[in-house]
């Protein structure tokens, strides 16, 4: 069995997360037994909710233990299988961690699932047709519950979540507005993804004037919004929101280093009775198969193109993850493993 490197949490942040939480180690891969597969993973997932669990606190999901392979989404290849399930050179996405192998129990469910790559790539899963893309899907169709003609809004608007929420709100017929860092990603936003409009929120030093901005490129006021950052964003969009306007909360990255995140005008959620709703896409593994079809079928025929940032060798995952939570990415963020 081969020799295995991983990344394990060495010791939690104070504060900012640092390199030095984490430690690159290499162990020996166990022999299979039955039932199990060897699966060699090709791309590794970074994913902002990677932060929260890194932290010993009372959250959706038990805090990442110390000393044990960091958890996230892998995709990669069957190289060895003891299961009659799986076949070596099957195509899987899993929840492999922060390492080159894993072993996998082919009977646990959900722990492993064949993907097709003859019209979407292996990386995709991960991102545009994986667990970003279906966490778009359900913010949007289940939460927002747009009709046509209606204007939606999300911040982070060209990572992996924003991009597909662009495109399935566009084919939706909505009017789909993001909200990014930086005129590159603005205008890949706009002239790739296919949003109408997209606010650089660098441009801005505060809620109000990132909030005129909005006033600007929404003059229908907002109906959606999916909020990926909190913070100062969501003060901004608060005031734009039109009454019985629905709010999916989905991340706060503004907040993962432990400072509080106040709300200017709490108040205003009562004025215009908005819905404001929080949701763990894990929770609701009934609607994956429905939304994948989607979003699969976007990308195959080119209404969907996710942009990747992918940095290279396992060692590189701890700097890029880092660089994620500072939005140094340009859309899903991998580290390539082979």
């Amino acid at each position: 069995m081969p020799l295995n490197p991983q990344i394990l949490l060495d010791n939690r942040p104070t504060g900012e997360a640092v390199a030095s939480n984490f430690r690159l180690v290499s162990s020996e891969t166990p022999a299979l037994q039955d039932g199990q597969v060897l699966v060699r993973h090709h791309f590794l997932s970074l994913d902002p909710y990677m932060r929260g669990r890194m932290n010993d606190a009372k959250s959706y999901a038990a805090p990442q233990p110390l000393g044990e392979v960091m958890q996230g989404g892998t995709a990669g290849e069957v190289v060895e299988s003891r299961s009659p399930k799986f076949q070596p050179g099957d195509k899987v996405v899993g929840m492999g961690g922060w390492q080159q192998y894993s072993v996998v129990n082919a009977d646990q469910p959900g722990a492993l699932r064949k993907v097709d790559t003859t019209h979407v790539p292996l990386s995709h899963y991960l991102g545009a047709v994986g667990m970003p893309g279906v966490t778009a899907w359900y913010g949007l169709v289940k939460i927002i519950a747009p009709k046509s003609g209606q204007t939606v809004v999300v911040s982070a608007a060209t990572g992996a979540v924003g991009s597909a929420f662009g495109a399935l709100a566009k084919a939706r017929g909505c009017r789909a507005v993001g909200i990014a860092g930086g005129p590159d990603k603005c205008k890949y936003a706009v002239d790739e993804l296919g949003f109408d409009a997209c606010i650089d929120y660098k441009l801005h030093k505060d809620a109000a004037s990132l909030s005129k901005a909005l006033k600007e490129a929404c003059p229908d006021g907002i109906d959606g919004y999916f909020e990926n950052v909190g913070g100062m964003v969501l003060d901004a969009v608060l005031p734009r929101m039109n009454a019985f306007g629905r709010i999916a909360l989905c991340g706060m990255i503004a907040g993962y280093d432990g400072q509080p995140l106040p709300l200017s005008y709490p108040a205003l959620i009562l004025t215009n009775r908005l819905k404001v709703q929080g949701f763990i896409v894990s929770e609701h593994m009934e609607v994956w198969p429905e939304a994948l079809k989607e979003l699969g079928t976007l990308v195959a025929t080119g209404k969907l193109r996710p942009r990747e940032s992918v940095a290279q060798g396992l060692e590189s995952a701890p700097e890029a993850f880092l660089g994620l939570l500072k939005g140094r990415n340009f859309g899903k963020q991998l580290v390539k493993l082979i």
